[in-house]
């Protein structure tokens, strides 16, 4: 039995082209035929780690932190909108959408991840951001995604009062920070090699061929 290619996803729930990016791996995957020899693994990175709790109107926030032009957002939302559809997936943009803290997210991702369901709890809370308006640093917003993807919800947000689990996906944000990883999604193979961004989805399957093979 030849060893599953490991693919390491670094990023946030609140992450656009995180989405876009692992739908067209999703993609490249399932065209190759190679569900059955990839292992993907999700690894937390936290866009805005010091978010505050009632988080802050995208808007304004993407304004702040990469200087972007109202007008720019909106082109560039609606490109997101489009290559979101093209791929199956709604960002539905509204003009209170607020940019929220996602650490707690993250703690249930690990979580999940103990029970093989980390990739569906992520496309859970992710279609719940921007798909449904929906706050996910809230913990009712977050048990029903729990309870979406089959998972015990009281156990899953017990882990979010628990230090353990939070120093945990702390030590692991930072071993990627310290890796260089400054940017998502960046997609690591077998911990050895990486592309980040988007990428289409023929470059991963070129990616993918050359590790499969």
């Amino acid at each position: 039995m030849k060893e599953k290619l490991k693919i390491d996803i670094v990023s946030d729930v609140v992450c656009p082209w995180c989405t876009i990016g692992y739908k067209r791996l999703e993609k490249a995957i399932s065209e190759l035929g190679i569900q059955d020899q990839v292992e993907i693994e999700w690894q937390p990175f936290e866009l805005n780690p010091n978010m505050p709790a009632e988080g802050q109107n995208v808007n304004e926030h993407i304004s702040e932190k990469y200087g972007s032009t109202l007008e720019q957002q909106k082109e560039s939302k609606q490109h997101m909108t489009e290559v979101g559809k093209e791929l199956g997936f709604t960002f539905d943009y509204f003009d209170d959408m607020r940019m929220v803290n996602t650490f707690d997210a993250h703690v249930l991702l690990e979580y999940a991840k103990e029970f093989g369901k980390q990739t569906e709890l992520k496309m859970r809370l992710t279609t719940s951001f921007f798909s449904e308006r929906k706050d996910v640093s809230q913990r009712e917003i977050l048990k029903q995604a729990l309870l979406d993807v089959g998972l015990n919800a009281e156990e899953g947000l017990a882990r979010l009062d628990n230090d353990e689990a939070r120093k945990e996906v702390r030590s692991k944000e930072d071993y990627w920070k310290n890796l260089g990883v400054n940017s998502v999604p960046t997609i690591v193979f077998n911990r050895k090699s990486a592309v980040t961004g988007a990428q289409p989805v023929d470059t991963f399957k070129q990616v993918l061929k050359e590790l499969i093979a």
